[in-house]
C-alpha cells in the first residue's frame, strides 16, 4: 500500500520537501495543506529575493551546510525550469575602522565555508563597483544574486502535482489527532489522513507542533516585522546591486541595506521591529491574543531586557522616516527623505528559546510519524532544495 504523507505548509520549504519526497519516491501519495487560498503567501512571498552565498553562517551548522549545497541545487533548477537569476555580487560595507574586525570574522567564515573567490577589497575597488558608497574597505562577494522565490516555490507546485500530489488551498488547519498508526489533521469543514505527518508551518510552527503533541522545548516563534522603502525612479543609479552593512555582532540582524530586485527597482531596508500579529504586515496591525502570547513569554522578555536600546531604535525607524533614512545614509550619504518611498515588508518567524536567545539554526523535532520543522530562518528560501532533502531523508526512514 502507497503510504500517505501529509504536509502543512505551502510555503517553499514545504513544496520543496514534497518535491524532494516525490523525486526519490513516487509512489506516496503527498497532500500539502495550505491556509491561505495562495501558495507562498507569507515569508516566502514577502522574501527580498536575494541568493544568499552562506558567508554568514558558523561553519558546521545546518544553516551553512545547506545553503552550500542548496545554492548550487537552486541555480541548476532555475536554469533548468527557466526562472530568471543575476549573480550580481554583493558588497559587505565598513564605514568605520572598529567594523574591520567583524569584516575579518565574516571573511573567515565564508572561507571555512568554501567561499574561495570572496576577498576584501579597497575603497577604491568598492567605489569601482558601486560609486555612491560610504566605504573605507568592504567585502565582495561575488557569488550573492537576486531572484523571484514566488515563482520557485510556484514552480515547486507545479512539478509536485505532475507527480500526482494534491494541493489544499484554504485548509487552516483546527487540530491534529494521532495514534501510532494514523495522523488525522482537520480544518473547520473537512479533515484529511495520512500515516507521516510534516509540519513547515513557518509563523504558526510552534503552535503546530503543540498540536501534533511533540515536545518542543520551550521553543517559541516571534514575529519580526521587516520594512522596505523603495528608492524612487530616478534615484535608483545609486545602487547598482547589493550592498550591505557590516553586522552588528550584538544584534540578531544583518541591518538595513540596498537589494536590486530582479523584476526591477531597488528596495531599502528591511528594520527588525516586533510584529503585534504573526502576520502582522503594517504597524496597524495588532492580535491581541498573539501578541500577549509574545508579551508573557519568559523568553521574549529576556530577548528584550538584552536588546531594548536596539529594539527601540528598531521601532523608531519603523514609525519615522526621518531615523530610516538615516541610517541608510550611513551606506549611501547621497540617498535624500524624498528619495524614497514606503514599500512592502515582511514577517520573519524567529525562534526563541527560554533563555531569550533567537535560534539562529535550522531546528527540527521528530519522532516516528512526526517532523516538525520549528525554525527556518534565512537562508531557507535559498537552500529549500537542500533542507527540502534533509526533511525528506528523515521521513523516507519512517515510511
Amino acid at each position: 500500500m502507497n503510504k500517505a504523507i501529509l504536509i502543512i505548509g505551502g510555503g517553499i520549504v514545504g513544496l520543496a520537501t514534497a518535491w524532494r519526497l516525490l523525486e526519490a519516491r513516487p509512489d506516496l501519495k503527498v497532500t500539502v495543506l495550505e491556509k491561505e487560498q495562495e501558495l507562498a503567501a507569507h515569508q516566502t512571498g514577502h522574501n527580498s529575493g536575494v541568493i544568499h552565498s552562506g558567508i554568514y553562517y558558523r561553519p558546521g551548522t545546518l544553516r551553512a551546510r545547506n545553503c552550500m549545497e542548496g545554492y548550487g541545487e537552486l541555480l541548476r533548477f532555475a536554469d533548468e525550469h527557466n526562472i530568471p537569476y543575476d549573480i550580481c555580487g554583493k558588497i559587505i560595507v565598513a564605514t568605520r575602522p572598529e567594523e574591520l574586525p567583524q569584516l575579518d570574522r565574516i571573511l573567515g567564515h565564508g572561507l571555512q565555508n568554501g567561499l574561495t573567490d570572496i576577498r576584501r577589497i579597497s575603497a577604491e575597488e568598492t567605489r569601482e563597483r558601486e560609486p555612491h558608497v560610504n566605504v573605507i574597505e568592504s567585502l565582495w562577494v561575488p557569488s550573492a544574486g537576486i531572484i523571484n522565490y514566488r515563482k520557485v516555490a510556484h514552480k515547486y507546485a507545479e512539478l509536485i502535482q505532475a507527480k500526482g500530489a494534491i494541493i489544499r488551498k484554504g485548509f487552516k488547519v483546527e487540530s491534529i489527532q494521532r495514534s501510532d498508526k494514523e495522523i488525522v489533521v482537520r480544518s473547520q469543514n473537512d479533515e484529511v489522513r495520512g500515516e507521516l505527518l510534516i509540519s513547515c508551518a513557518g509563523l504558526y510552527a510552534d503552535k503546530v507542533a503543540k498540536m501534533t503533541g511533540q515536545q518542543i522545548k520551550g521553543v517559541q516563534i516571534i514575529p519580526f516585522r521587516g520594512e522596505y522603502y523603495e528608492l524612487k525612479p530616478e534615484k535608483q543609479y545609486l545602487v547598482n546591486n547589493l550592498i550591505y552593512p557590516v553586522p552588528n555582532p550584538e544584534f540578531p540582524f544583518l541591518g538595513v541595506h540596498y537589494t536590486r530586485m530582479i523584476e526591477g527597482g531597488i528596495e531599502a531596508g528591511p528594520n527588525a521591529v516586533l510584529a503585534f500579529s504573526r502576520e502582522g504586515y503594517s504597524r496597524w496591525d495588532i492580535n491581541v491574543d498573539e501578541l500577549a502570547e509574545t508579551l508573557t513569554y519568559p523568553g521574549f522578555l529576556r530577548l528584550a531586557a538584552k536588546h531594548w536600546r536596539y529594539g527601540l531604535g528598531e521601532m523608531q525607524r519603523s514609525y519615522s522616516k526621518t531615523a530610516f533614512v538615516k541610517a541608510l545614509q550611513h551606506l549611501i550619504p547621497e540617498v535624500g527623505f524624498d528619495d524614497l518611498q514606503r514599500g512592502g515588508s515582511g514577517v520573519r518567524a524567529m525562534a526563541c528559546d527560554l533563555e531569550g536567545k533567537l535560534i539562529d539554526e535550522f531546528l527540527i523535532f521528530e519522532d516516528h510519524n512526526i517532523i516538525n520543522v520549528c525554525s527556518a530562518p534565512s537562508p531557507a528560501a535559498t537552500a529549500s532544495l537542500a533542507i527540502g532533502k534533509t526533511i525528506a531523508e528523515k521521513a523516507l526512514t519512517k515510511v
